[in-house]
Order: structure tokens, then C-alpha cells, then sequence
């Protein structure tokens, strides 16, 4: 019998060992999940495990990518989730993304740095680098097969899309910053998972900003509270020391891209019917 603790950071079990190599085939579990045999105190990864090895090979081969998305299937595909509705916990994006930050601290940091580098050196480049961002830390929280060099997907991938999904967002959020503050503010709060949208679901630019003006609107608070409890933690991060902020912000990142999962890592039946 094993326990293990799911990507939600709660313990479950005691499941047999079949029950367990059930949820490998299914992908609700993988090789760096946390388990526990039955009489044994250490937590240890499922890979560590022989009797699960096999399982986890037949695994191994990367899941199917999801579908291009038309901007048809955006707006099919923001009327499901508009209908289903969605819900936010601030508190749980926080502490999923606190738990993956301690399982995969050195990726995460590491590809934060760096690419706020780039970043920083060539401002342009904010929606290709935040965009590679996301992409690292979407494969993190779905269990898949991530490497540093998945940062870097957003040169690749979708690079003129995410180019102007940051530039547009960029200038028309500050245009409206300029010429009334709370303009600025919703429009940033409205476009926020447009770039992630882009890398995800292979949207151009403006279906992706629509698509997340749609469906943030149904909570616009909610997930400005996020940003806004996100923008806090950066800054005790700051506060404590130089080092702190980068952890800070990965778990930002990190609480971000839960919400996002939370809201479009589902696939709406009609919506890839649409895209098929």
C-alpha cells in the first residue's frame, strides 16, 4: 500500500500498487510524484520505485498536443467556459505553486533569471520571454517532461505571435494608463492570460487577448486579487533580500499559471470538435 500527495498538495491513499500504476497510465500521477510506502516515514519520488518502473516507461512518450485553436474555436471555446463558469482560491494557486517551486526550485529560479535578463536588456522581447516562461511551468504543473531549454519555446513556437501579443497588450494597457489609470488596470488584469494562451492553445494574438478579456471579465476581481496578492509577495521578496525576489516571483509565476489551469486546462467537447 502507498500514500502520495497529488498536484494539489494534499495527501491520498493508502492505494495498492495497481491502483497506482492505473493513475500512471491515466497521467494523474508521474515519476516525480511524491509517495510514501506503507510502514516507511521518507517521501520519496515514484521513480525511485522499482516495481513502478515499467509503468512509467510505457508512460514516457510526450502526451498529444491540444489542438490549434481558430478564433471560431476561441470564442467556442469561451462560451463553455462561460457556461460551466470557473472558480479562483487565490490561497491554493499560492500553495500549489509554493509546493512546485520546492520540487523543482533550481528550474523554475533558474529560467525565471534568465529570461527576465533578456527581458530587461531588450523590453521588446517581454510576451517571447514570459510566454517561454509559461510554457516551462504549464509542463511542470502538467506533470510532463520539462528542461531548461523549454524556456526558451516562446523563440520558437509562436515567436511573432508572442511578440505582438506583448507589444499590442502592452501599448494599448498603457494608453489607457496615460490617459485615465483605471482603464490601464483593467485592461492589464483582462489581458493576462492572452500570452499564455498563445503558447498554449497556438492562438494568434488578438483571438488570445480576447478570449481572456472574455472570460476574465466573469471574475475580473478575483483574478486582479491574485495579481495584486502576487505583486505582495514580490515584494516581501524584495524586502527580505535580493535572492527572496526571484523566489517571490517564481512562486507569482507559478500561482498564475495554476489559475490558468484552473480555467482553460480543461477541453471542452464542442470547442475541439469545432478545431478538429
Amino acid at each position: 500500500m502507498y500514500k502520495i500527495i497529488g498536484a494539489d498538495q494534499k495527501e491520498y491513499g493508502p492505494v495498492t500498487a495497481e491502483q497506482l500504476r492505473q493513475w500512471i497510465a491515466e497521467g494523474r500521477v508521474h515519476a516525480q510524484t511524491q509517495v510514501q510506502a506503507e510502514g516507511g516515514a521518507e517521501w520519496k519520488p515514484l521513480s525511485a520505485f522499482p516495481e513502478f518502473a515499467a509503468a512509467l516507461s510505457a508512460k514516457a512518450a510526450p502526451p498529444p498536443q491540444p489542438p490549434s485553436l481558430s478564433a471560431a474555436t476561441a470564442d467556442a471555446l469561451a462560451g463553455e467556459i462561460l457556461a460551466r463558469d470557473y472558480r479562483i482560491e487565490i490561497g491554493s494557486c499560492l500553495s500549489r505553486s509554493w509546493g512546485l517551486l520546492t520540487r523543482h526550485f533550481w528550474l523554475m529560479v533558474g529560467a525565471g533569471i534568465v529570461l527576465g535578463l533578456i527581458q530587461s536588456a531588450i523590453g521588446l522581447l517581454a510576451g517571447v520571454c514570459m510566454g517561454g516562461l509559461y510554457f516551462l511551468l504549464l509542463k511542470l504543473i502538467r506533470g510532463e517532461r520539462a528542461e531548461f531549454g523549454d524556456a526558451f519555446a516562446g523563440f520558437s513556437l509562436a515567436f511573432l505571435q508572442l511578440f505582438l501579443a506583448g507589444l499590442v497588450s502592452g501599448i494599448l494597457s498603457g494608453i489607457g494608463f496615460l490617459l485615465c489609470l483605471l482603464p490601464g488596470i483593467y485592461l492589464a488584469v483582462a489581458w493576462i492570460f492572452a500570452v499564455p494562451l498563445v503558447i498554449d492553445k497556438k492562438l494568434d494574438f488578438w483571438p488570445a487577448m480576447e478570449l481572456s478579456r472574455k472570460v476574465v471579465n466573469r471574475h475580473w476581481w478575483v483574478v486582479f486579487g491574485l495579481l495584486l496578492v502576487n505583486l505582495l509577495v514580490c515584494l516581501l521578496g524584495l524586502a527580505v533580500c535580493i535572492v527572496g525576489v526571484f523566489i517571490a516571483q517564481a512562486v507569482a509565476y507559478g500561482a498564475l499559471m495554476y489559475a490558468y489551469e484552473d480555467i482553460f486546462g480543461a477541453k471542452p467537447v464542442s470547442a475541439l470538435k469545432v478545431a478538429a
